[in-house]
């Protein structure tokens, strides 16, 4: 068996399933770990997401802004954005039953020396602690009155964490770490504008998993949501989001050698949204 992880696909649907020939997938046998974002801005977002419900086991993902961004638009909280293409899933017949789906699946996933999020962990947090705090969000987006909860969840502020707090302010912190956070400062502070190079980084930020005496090096964290930063592998990091709905590459690694494996990709024209 292989696990297999899978950067940003974000509805790329097409590129995906050459991706899986290209390493001979077998979903009998091998896994699939995803970093989030699965849908959005490519032009492929229903067969993407029709795909991983229907993957049963074969897959784990986890939640990305993205994914979050759907949920939110469909609760009626948020509004679709230039450039989206979630409208198709919108008017899917099968609608209800995927987004029923997509709000029960992980934010934070941990197996073995791996554990998968889709941006990132704050300092202070070790992965057995991230994995408490996930646990958290994840029950309030199954809970039965989600779309109060929802309305709740967006926002830029707190950005930084401490234990005291509580509710919405809370859930927002942790959401906004494991799903949007590129850079943050030394003491957790995230910077939420930011989406250049390790050149463009603001004085005092630092790319978050760079930061000094950061405690969830115990594992080797898999990540995507960073672009700009592309294909990025260290000892204790794999950084997968090279791009592919920026006509870039979709990528993936092959955790039991560490071999990675890229295609080209190349954005067709996508159905937006207008609702």
């Amino acid at each position: 068996m292989a696990i297999y992880a899978v950067g940003d696909i974000q509805g790329c649907y097409s590129s995906f399933r050459k991706l899986l020939d290209l390493v001979e997938f077998d979903d009998s046998n091998d896994k699939l770990w995803l970093v989030g974002d699965i849908v959005n801005r490519g032009p492929e977002s229903l067969e993407m997401l029709r795909f991983v419900k229907q993957a049963g086991d074969a897959v784990v993902t986890v939640l990305g802004n993205h994914d979050l961004h759907l949920l939110m638009v469909d609760a009626g909280i948020a509004r679709c954005q230039k450039g989206d293409t979630i409208q198709p899933i919108l008017d899917a017949p099968d609608r209800e039953e995927l987004l029923s789906w997509l709000r029960q699946q992980r934010l934070f996933y941990c197996e073995d020396n791996y554990a998968l999020v889709h941006a990132g962990l704050l300092p202070d947090w070790s992965v057995s602690r991230a994995a408490v705090l996930a646990r958290e969000v994840e029950a309030a987006l199954r809970h039965d009155d989600y779309r109060v909860i929802f309305s709740q969840l967006y926002g830029n502020e707190p950005n930084y964490w401490q234990d005291g707090w509580t509710g919405a302010e809370r859930l927002r912190v942790i959401i906004n770490a494991m799903t949007r956070m590129r850079i943050c400062s030394k003491d957790g502070r995230m910077n939420f504008a930011f989406k250049g190079t390790f050149q463009d980084i603001p004085s005092g930020f630092f790319p978050w998993f760079d930061v000094p005496e950061r405690v969830s090096q115990e594992k080797t964290i898999i990540c995507g949501h960073w672009s700009a930063l592309g294909l990025y592998v260290t000892d204790k990091l794999v950084a997968l989001d090279s791009g592919c709905v920026w006509n870039g590459r979709l990528s993936t690694m092959r955790l039991e050698d560490r071999k990675v494996f890229q295609i080209h990709c190349d954005r067709t024209t996508a159905t937006g949204c207008w609702q």
